[in-house]
């Protein structure tokens, strides 16, 4: 099966080995998403501001990859504090309204840059 490496300059860039997303099969994998501009610097903000922030950067990673949020079938949000759970949710759900994918949320003990969450996704191609 080949692979092929997603990557675009809309979203913030990788800071390890890892691809920005990876395409294999009729799956696209992407990597965790943090609250990160496209420069890769942190967005100041609560919760609401940083779960904008990361489905952007989804946004922008699935787009480079010819698919949008309707193309997600599976997310994991990870949040620092589950706490932030019910606005992380509403705001979540402006996004996903109609058909959302499978999701597992959980809290991390610690995420990266001191981010309040965290999200991956797995999208399906267009056939």
């Amino acid at each position: 099966m080949k692979k092929t490496v997603i990557i675009t300059d809309q979203a913030p860039p990788v800071v390890g080995p890892y691809s920005q997303a990876l395409a294999a099969g009729p799956f696209v994998f992407l990597s965790g998403q943090i609250p990160l501009d496209s420069k890769g610097q942190m967005v100041e903000g609560d919760i609401v501001v940083q779960t904008v922030q990361v489905i952007q950067n989804l946004k922008a990673v699935l787009a480079a990859a010819g698919l949008t949020l309707k193309d997600v079938v599976k997310t994991t949000v990870y949040l620092a504090d589950m706490a932030n759970f019910m606005e992380m949710n509403r705001t979540y759900g402006e996004f996903f309204s109609e058909q959302p994918p499978a999701r597992t949320t959980i809290q991390a003990g610690a995420l990266p840059k001191g981010a309040a969450i965290e999200i991956d996704v797995i999208a399906l191609k267009k056939t």
